[in-house]
């Protein structure tokens, strides 16, 4: 014979008599602080889950009490359901990420094109403030993609005086960079 009392159906979480509420009592005063311990121990020291889990146990307990022997000692049954509890939760917890609030997406850089954007009209703004022959070098080289041979030819100027005005030119662009405050 089981624990006795009527057949209860899934969706009542109650007790519906007073046998059902002697039996949940006795649960509860009897097992919830050995079970407590063994939970605990099962995920690590959570007590927040650990009452969760062992209340899941009681009510599990409380739910099939007409298949259970009367009999056999209980503690066996209650314990193998919560290891079997803490397992599952652990295997939910470890199949999907962590959840986390909005907060860390507010850090994150987001491909908008504007630093792209800022950072020509500075470095634009700073070549139109160096001479023409400095500009001329640092667009051929530069922006058109030559070699100074390439863009010594196109600018009719010699390889060297070439060489000579990219290093210069690269120069006067940092000293009007820096005086606008960019920093390399």
């Amino acid at each position: 014979m089981g624990w006795g009392g009527r057949t209860v159906t899934a969706d009542v979480d109650r007790p519906e008599s007073d046998e059902e509420a002697r039996f949940v009592t006795m649960l509860y005063r009897e097992y919830s602080r050995p079970l407590l311990a063994v939970v605990s121990r099962l995920n690590g020291g959570d007590r927040q889950r650990a009452e969760d889990s062992v209340q899941e146990v009681l009510v599990r307990a409380w739910r099939n009490r007409d298949k259970l022997d009367a009999s056999a000692p209980l503690l066996p049954w209650l314990v193998t359901v919560a290891r079997r509890l803490v397992i599952d939760e652990q295997r939910a917890r470890s199949a999907r990420p962590p959840e986390v609030g909005d907060e860390p997406l507010a850090l994150l850089p987001t491909q908008d094109g504007i630093d792209a954007l800022l950072r020509s009209v500075v470095v634009g703004d700073a070549i139109d403030a160096l001479s023409e022959s400095h500009r001329e070098i640092l667009i051929e080289t530069f922006f058109r993609d030559r070699t100074v041979n390439q863009a010594a030819d196109v600018l009719g100027i010699p390889a060297g005086t070439a060489k000579s005005r990219v290093y210069y030119a690269l120069r006067a662009l940092r000293v009007v960079l820096e005086e606008r405050g960019v920093s390399a």
